[in-house]
């Protein structure tokens, strides 16, 4: 059964779910980009890694000195890659924001490292943020809206396509470029959405609380509407 939602579903949003659907999503966008890509460009998976020290209860007494475990979380985030086929060099990359990608703190600063690397080369960025958390990414020209993609051509820097989305809206059909003199391939955003709650059998446990972060009244009422009866 599909999202009931026409557009983003709100609901997915929460804390409990979205790593979920984080990393189902960038898995099956490599899988749609593998049939349009070929034979010259092979789409593959790698991680983002943030590494966060945990805080440690350990009290040392000068002058004694002890050794004692860090203790380490390691996050990991899934993004996908374009590679030439025969160079392996990287074509495109397709980010899809996490709430550490923009919340304030390390995590962000070493996203927004990736992105300004990514940007000085001449390798392509596409770049979604499904999120109504936390501050946007430096965006120049970004209009009001509750998602956006981006999608950076190196060849194009500094202007870049911008797709703002709003809450009630259809989710876009997006072009992931390639390498001239080859033709984009694509995704259709809304039809990946629907394929995923499906498959997650999302509506099983997804509307137990309220959207996060919490709609305005009026965009709260609506959301309701669009719920499964229990």
């Amino acid at each position: 059964m599909p999202s009931p939602f026409p557009g983003m579903n709100p609901y997915l949003e929460r804390d409990e779910t979205w790593h979920d659907f984080h990393e189902r999503f960038l898995p099956l966008a490599a899988e749609l980009l593998t049939p349009q890509i070929r034979p010259n460009f092979i789409a593959k998976l790698d991680e983002n890694v943030y590494i966060h020290e945990l805080p440690s209860s350990t009290t040392l007494r000068a002058p004694s000195f002890v050794q004692v475990p860090v203790a380490i979380d390691e996050q990991r985030e899934t993004f996908v890659e374009i590679r030439d086929r025969q160079t392996r060099e990287l074509i495109t990359v397709v980010e899809l924001l996490s709430p550490s990608n923009k919340r304030t703190g390390p995590d962000r600063e070493q996203y927004l490292a990736k992105r300004r690397r990514l940007f000085a080369s001449w390798v392509n960025l596409v770049e979604i943020d499904l999120l109504r958390a936390g501050p946007r990414l430096p965006l120049e020209d970004l209009p009001a809206c509750d998602y956006y993609v981006l999608v950076s051509r190196h060849d194009e820097r500094p202007q870049a396509g911008l797709w703002p989305i709003h809450l009630r809206e259809r989710l876009p059909l997006i072009p992931i470029p390639l390498r001239a003199p080859h033709a984009d391939a694509c995704l259709d955003l809304q039809q990946m959405l629907h394929r995923l709650y499906d498959a997650a059998a999302y509506e099983d446990y997804l509307y137990t609380g309220e959207p996060e972060p919490p709609l305005p009244p009026g965009d709260a009422t609506w959301a309701r509407s669009f719920v499964p009866a229990r």
